[in-house]
C-alpha cells in the first residue's frame, strides 16, 4: 500500500508539505527550516523590538498545536505503518501458502499422468487379450446365422405335421359315423392312430428338441451380447484415451 493508494497518508502528506512551504517564508522569524536559524540577511540590525505577552502566548499556543498535530500525524504514520507490516507478513504467509499448493499440485498432476500412462497400458494389453475373443465372437457369430437356418427349417416342418395332424383328425371325425365295416375300419383307425400316436410323439420330440434348441440359442445370444457389451466399452475406454 503506498502513500496515493491510503487516504490518510496522503492527507498527511499534504500537511507536511504545506507545513514545509510554510517555513521557507523568510518573513516569519519564528520558524525554522532544518533546525537552523533564519538567515542572518532577513534580520534587521540593532535590537529587536519586544514581544508583546498576548502576542508570544498566541504563539506558544500556535506552536502547541502544531506539536499536538504533528504528534496525532506520527501516531497515524506509525499505526498505518504497522498495518502495512501486518498486511505484508499476511502477503508472505498467502505467497507461501501459495507456493505449496502449487507444489502440491505439480504433484498430483505428476500422478495423475503417471496413472493415465499405466490405464493407457493396461487398455493395450486388454485389447491385445481381446482379440482371439473378437475373433472367437465372428465364429460364434457365424455359427447361430447357420442355427437360424436350422430352426427355420425345423419350424417348416413342425408346421408340415401340424396341417398332417389337422387332416387325419379331419379324416377321424369322417370315419366315426361310418361303421358299416366296423372291423376294417377299426382295424384302420387302429392304424391311423398308431400313426397319430407315433407322429404325435415324433412331433413332441421335436419340439422338445425346438425348444432345447431354441434355449441353447437363447443362452448363446446372451452370451454374444455380453461379449459386445464388453468389446463396446473397450472401444469406448480406447476412444477416451485417444481424446
Amino acid at each position: 500500500m503506498g502513500w496515493d493508494a491510503n487516504p490518510r497518508l496522503r492527507a498527511i502528506r499534504n500537511n507536511m508539505a504545506g507545513r514545509n512551504r510554510v517555513s521557507r517564508h523568510p518573513e516569519n522569524f519564528r520558524d525554522f527550516r532544518d533546525g537552523l536559524p533564519p538567515p542572518l540577511l532577513t534580520r534587521r540590525l540593532g535590537p529587536l523590538p519586544p514581544l508583546h505577552p498576548a502576542a508570544l502566548e498566541e504563539e506558544l499556543e500556535i506552536k502547541h498545536r502544531e506539536m499536538q498535530r504533528i504528534v496525532a500525524e506520527n501516531r497515524a504514520i506509525i499505526d498505518d505503518n504497522t498495518h502495512l507490516q501486518r498486511e505484508l507478513r499476511a502477503a508472505k504467509d498467502e505467497i507461501h501458502r501459495l507456493g505449496q499448493g502449487i507444489l502440491k499440485l505439480r504433484a498430483e498432476k505428476e500422478a495423475q499422468k503417471r496413472e493415465l500412462i499405466d490405464n493407457k497400458l493396461k487398455l493395450e494389453a486388454l485389447l491385445r487379450a481381446a482379440e482371439p475373443v473378437r475373433k472367437e465372437v465372428v465364429q460364434l457369430r457365424n455359427e447361430v446365422q447357420k442355427l437360424n437356418a436350422i430352426r427355420q427349417d425345423l419350424s417348416a416342418q413342425v408346421q408340415g405335421l401340424t396341417k398332417d395332424a389337422t387332416r387325419l383328425q379331419a379324416e377321424n371325425q369322417q370315419l366315426i359315423p361310418m361303421r358299416a365295416d366296423f372291423d376294417v375300419l377299426r382295424k384302420e383307425l387302429y392304424e391311423a392312430r398308431r400313426a397319430l400316436e407315433f407322429e404325435k410323439k415324433a412331433h413332441e420330440e421335436q419340439a422338445e428338441q425346438k425348444d432345447a434348441m431354441e434355449k441353447n440359442l437363447v443362452s448363446m445370444a446372451r452370451e454374444i451380447e455380453k461379449l459386445r457389451a464388453e468389446q463396446l466399452n473397450a472401444e469406448r475406454r480406447v476412444q477416451g484415451l485417444g481424446k
